[in-house]
């Protein structure tokens, strides 16, 4: 029911306690009054087919059509891939790799991607792109709608890993969204701590829920920890030969999300 605007008083009610038990783990109590209140933040808006959506207002914007600034090529220039329109990235075939010029860790990404319309194989070979976290681990993208292949290869699969848990393809043309949280792994003297985990939505669907990686993507190998790395790292976008197009990529560091 909303205020009315001709009261000329507003009760002020309690705002918090100083006198309940504290909460284990923490130095606050339970409705502490003195915790600080966590930041507020202007939620993204919903992409439809035609228009992507606004990032939310603490996001860091990667890529909105307008231009590679935050992207480099594989030999550190500028990509070679093209730009369509003011609103997408389409993958150039066998000119590399696209990297972001800033390394992240554990982070909340959003990205958009659509796979070409024209066909010309099956399986692995129609709309094979990924997605990188820290140029490491793989979501797979892929063009999966009425398109058998193996599971931990098929569209939003921790890639050589973990099938998701649906297969949420759209047809082809038509924009895919995912919605992915990862979680950094850490390491200590060079041993490994925790590991990484990730948590995926495709399309507004849970097909990850914080999966437990097995270390960095292999092609036809194990993963494994066993070459230590740093906890942050580049956004990678794959280029598997096939004209697959980006849009609407932001990311949220999560250490900056940290509760108080």
């Amino acid at each position: 029911m909303a205020a009315k605007e001709n009261n000329a008083e507003i009760r002020e009610l309690p705002k918090g306690y100083t006198d309940t038990p504290v909460l284990p783990g923490s130095n606050w109590r339970v409705h502490d009054i003195a915790r600080p209140p966590p930041p507020v933040v202007k939620p993204p808006s919903f992409s439809t087919q035609e228009t992507p959506g606004a990032p939310p207002s603490d996001a860091i914007m990667l890529f909105d059509g307008t231009g590679f600034d935050a992207w480099a090529g594989r030999d550190g220039g500028t990509p070679k891939w093209n730009l369509l329109g003011g609103e997408a990235m389409e993958v150039e075939p066998r000119t590399g790799d696209i990297h972001t010029r800033a390394s992240f860790g554990s982070c909340q990404l959003h990205i958009e991607w659509s796979a070409p319309t024209e066909i010309y194989a099956d399986s692995q070979g129609r709309g094979n792109s990924g997605v990188f976290l820290l140029g490491l681990y793989e979501v797979q993208v892929l063009d999966g709608y009425d398109n058998p292949t193996y599971a931990d290869g098929l569209t939003a699969a921790i890639y050589g890993q973990h099938p998701p848990l649906v297969n949420a393809c759209v047809v082809p043309g038509q924009w895919h969204v995912y919605d992915i949280v990862f979680e950094s792994p850490v390491y200590r003297d060079g041993e490994l701590a925790t590991p990484a985990f990730m948590t995926v939505f495709h399309n507004g669907l849970l097909v990850h829920h914080r999966q437990r990686m097995q270390g960095p993507t292999q092609h036809r190998q194990l993963a494994s920890y066993d070459n230590p790395h740093g906890p942050e790292g580049p956004l990678t976008l794959q280029d598997h030969g096939d004209r697959v197009r980006f849009r609407n990529i932001w990311i949220r560091p999560l250490a900056r999300m940290q509760a108080p």
